[in-house]
């Protein structure tokens, strides 16, 4: 039985369009918030899937958030393991840190729907599928290019916006999971200083997103569906009970899984 862990920063983010493609390739999904007390006990090696989320705050504020850096060191050991994970905005920085880039802010917010322009090593691989496709953007953090990787994509404002390595590495520093699920209500009303420093308007980004939104999704889907199907899985022992099982809420000494990923 696989089992892909979702790694969540903020509850407000989630995997909106790409649970079905991962449900769908035969992984039962688990998640952890950051701030569960049995978030550092994890090992992050354990899942055959990670999925790291996004969040509103940068890589670079260990001061204030200590669980950075120690997800970032357990992070590395999976991706020195050469094991499949899959970083969205937040989690895309999170990769490229661990990986010895340096993430920092950005020249300017990048918040709305815009098209990306891919790569040669992009043009024969799943994301394809984002050619021509406007995506939602919601981020003001970069980072410099990590060694050995291939870029994919880059944007009119910054010029990282997607990397991989390998067939078991995708980073994707933009939100195609985002299209159709409602959770943009929150991220618009709670995040609403992001869309007027980008120079945006909430109402016109709402509809940008019912008009725009549906498509994008079915091409992050697209994406994430074939890329699931070229990754190369390591034999495992039986992980009939993995540690990392259930959503890691505490009740008592149970955990229990979320339906709400």
């Amino acid at each position: 039985m696989k089992r892909a862990l979702v790694i969540r920063h903020v509850p407000r983010e989630g995997l909106a369009g790409f649970r079905e493609p991962i449900e769908r390739a035969g992984y039962i999904i688990d998640q952890i918030d950051v701030t569960d007390a049995n978030f550092s006990a994890i090992d992050l090696r354990e899942p055959d899937l990670l999925v790291m989320l996004g969040a509103p705050f940068g890589v670079y504020e260990q001061t204030h958030r200590p669980w950075i850096a120690c997800q970032r060191r357990r992070l590395k050991l999976r991706l020195d393991a050469d094991l499949p994970t899959l970083g969205v905005c937040f989690g895309a920085q999170m990769i490229a840190a661990a990986l010895g880039a340096r993430v920092y802010k950005g020249h300017r917010k990048e918040v709305g729907f815009a098209p990306i322009s891919l790569h040669e090593p992009a043009l024969a691989s799943p994301l394809r599928h984002f050619a021509d496709v406007p995506l939602l953007h919601w981020h003001g953090d970069t980072f410099t290019l990590p060694d050995d990787v291939d870029l994919l994509a880059s944007s009119n404002l910054y010029p990282h916006q997607a990397f991989r390595r390998g067939a078991n590495l995708l980073a994707l520093q933009f939100h195609p999971e985002m299209g159709e699920d409602k959770r943009i209500h929150d991220w618009v009303g709670e995040m609403h200083e992001d869309i007027l420093e980008a120079g945006q308007d909430a109402q016109e980004l709402l509809q940008q997103y019912r008009q725009l939104g549906p498509v994008a999704a079915a091409a992050g889907q697209a994406v994430i569906r074939e890329w699931l199907a070229g990754l190369t899985l390591p034999a495992r022992p039986d992980q009939s009970v993995p540690q990392f099982a259930g959503q890691y809420r505490e009740s008592g000494t149970k955990f229990t899984a979320s339906p709400h990923v």
